[in-house]
């Protein structure tokens, strides 16, 4: 066996494996034991509540709508960030990690500001007809905008790696624009767009502090998972609370199973294509 540089692998391997049970894994076998106390029929009569489906249902259609917005404008983004040279670059390059840095609640209270009737962006939409504050179209932005850097930072160092040259290979070889970009490079660079979009709708699926001040958490209209369980908390109703989390929890591990099996898939395929 080699000996590496670094020693200490099983030291670090042992802090690595207990933080990641006390952490991690303890947190979430307490909530899904929580939730398997109450029993399927009192589980289902939670899960299935006319308010509690409207809860979900309005989260994961916002969250979708969300990361197809992440999607296309991420990727653009980080196309350009990427490609391009331009005044200004390292200022925007910056400001897309402003969601990571700036807390959810504050965002929340300025895009509420921004889009309210009186905002800058709201007193420009009134006259069209089109309100944001206290609508579902309210919780889409304030998603879209908390996970927008999963997208642009997973797929940007992929495009750098993969380089101009690539395309003037293509290009030198009879390969038109339409070709080079769905046979060459959105293949190279859709394993990291899936993973982007499943980070970034596994948060969405999670906003609490950016959605709560823009949504006006009007029941059975504007009122997402995430504070559905607060309120049960607040309650005191630990069950409900808990059978509603490891609902939304179910969901977030499902997309990031299908994303790996995606992901796997995309690498044998482009594997065969190279061999």
């Amino acid at each position: 066996m080699r000996r590496s540089v670094i020693p200490g692998f099983g030291l670090s391997l042992g802090i690595t494996v207990l933080y990641l049970g006390a952490i991690v894994l303890l947190p979430l076998c307490a909530l899904i034991l929580k939730a398997s106390d109450i029993g399927p029929a009192q589980l289902w009569a939670i899960l299935s509540s006319p308010r509690t489906l409207a809860a979900i249902r309005l989260t994961v259609t916002m969250a979708l709508a969300a990361t197809v917005f992440n999607a296309i404008y991420g990727l653009l983004l980080a196309w350009v960030l990427a490609r391009y040279q331009f005044p200004g670059k390292r200022l925007l390059d910056a400001l897309v990690d402003v969601p990571f840095a700036l807390p959810t609640a504050v965002a929340g209270l300025a895009l509420t500001a921004l889009f309210s009737k009186t905002g800058w962006f709201g007193a420009a939409l009134e006259p069209l007809g089109v309100s944001v504050v206290y609508t579902p179209f309210g919780i889409a932005i304030a998603m879209a905008f908390t996970s927008i850097p999963f997208v642009v930072r997973t797929v940007q160092p992929v495009i750098e790696d993969l380089g101009s040259d690539v395309e003037e290979a293509s290009r030198s070889l009879g390969a038109s624009d339409l070709q080079i970009l769905s046979r060459i490079i959105f293949p190279s660079i859709f394993p990291a767009l899936l993973a982007g979009c499943s980070l970034a709708f596994a948060r969405s699926l999670g906003e609490f502090g950016a959605v709560i001040f823009i949504a006006g958490n009007q029941p059975m209209k504007t009122e997402i998972v995430a504070l559905l369980a607060f309120i049960r908390l607040e309650e005191y109703d630990y069950p409900a609370a808990a059978a509603i989390a490891t609902v939304m929890l179910a969901m977030a591990f499902a997309m990031l199973i299908v994303t790996n099996a995606v992901q796997a898939w995309q690498l044998r395929y482009l594997g065969r294509g190279n061999a």
